[in-house]
């Protein structure tokens, strides 16, 4: 377990090479958890597999080290992948439609963002939102084996639609 009381992270998805945006951002991160005696994780973002390539991962690591920082940390590596917590993921999805906390919605994304509503106005509930646990655990499988064209169904939290914060609503 890490106990550093200071945790930041650089996630890059590894399908292009870092520009000095990243250099900036890999200082501020490495650097804080450094000078506050944290960690700071490397997390690459690799959840596209049609635009990933090992080359660009290797990049980011030989730049990582050009620019003096490194992802161990009290001797522990502190690099991930996000594909390697996919099956973890899943697991959790299913447990929060088991739970009622989250449905399968088949809006197009153009209705999912005029249903959330906007700062003056509560947004409406999916027309989905209702299905039982049952149901959607049904289409979130589907959705797994490739049943559905990507886009056509996603999976959504229940929030609370009239939250003042538009963020935070399903």
């Amino acid at each position: 377990i890490d106990s550093a009381p200071v945790r930041l992270r650089f996630p890059p998805e590894p399908n292009g090479y870092l520009h000095v945006g990243h250099a900036k951002s890999i200082s501020l991160n490495f650097g804080l958890a450094r000078d506050y005696g944290g960690a700071c994780h490397l997390r690459y973002d690799d959840t596209n597999p049609e635009k990933e390539e090992q080359r660009f991962v290797d990049s980011i690591a030989d730049v990582m080290t050009w620019l003096g920082w490194s992802w161990q940390s009290n001797g522990a590596s502190h690099r991930y992948f996000a594909s390697d917590y996919f099956d973890f993921m899943y697991r959790a999805a299913e447990h929060l439609i088991n739970a009622g906390l989250a449905y399968v919605d088949e809006q197009s994304a153009d209705e999912i963002r005029a249903n959330r509503g906007d700062f003056t106005c509560a947004g409406v509930h999916s027309p989905f939102r209702a299905r039982t646990a049952e149901q959607n655990l049904s289409r979130f499988r589907e959705m797994r084996a490739g049943k559905h064209s990507d886009g056509a169904m996603v999976l959504r939290a229940k929030i609370d639609m009239a939250s003042p914060n538009i963020n935070l609503r399903d």
